[in-house]
């Protein structure tokens, strides 16, 4: 899966099940490129979403209620996760 697609389908999956006002995804794959983890085809991800719902919530429950949703992509596509609420 290319990363344009694989950002749509996760701010699809988010905006479908949680309230949110505001949500950014950026591609940080480029700062893991020489990391020996690195994999073609697994990007590194920053996650920004505004959103009342989660900040109430707190920091674990909010990052789980996330990482269920997102549980194929991860699987598959996905190496590293930043997840940043406000």
């Amino acid at each position: 899966m290319d990363i344009n697609r694989l950002i749509v389908n996760i701010k699809k999956k988010i905006v479908s099940n949680i309230l949110i006002e505001n949500i950014k995804i950026e591609d940080k794959s480029f700062l893991h490129k020489n990391h020996s983890g690195n994999q073609v085809g697994k990007f590194h991800l920053k996650i920004f979403i505004k959103s009342k719902t989660l900040k109430k919530m707190s920091r674990l429950e909010s990052n789980k209620l996330i990482y269920k949703l997102l549980d194929s992509e991860i699987k598959k596509f996905i190496h590293s996760i930043q997840i940043l609420i406000e």
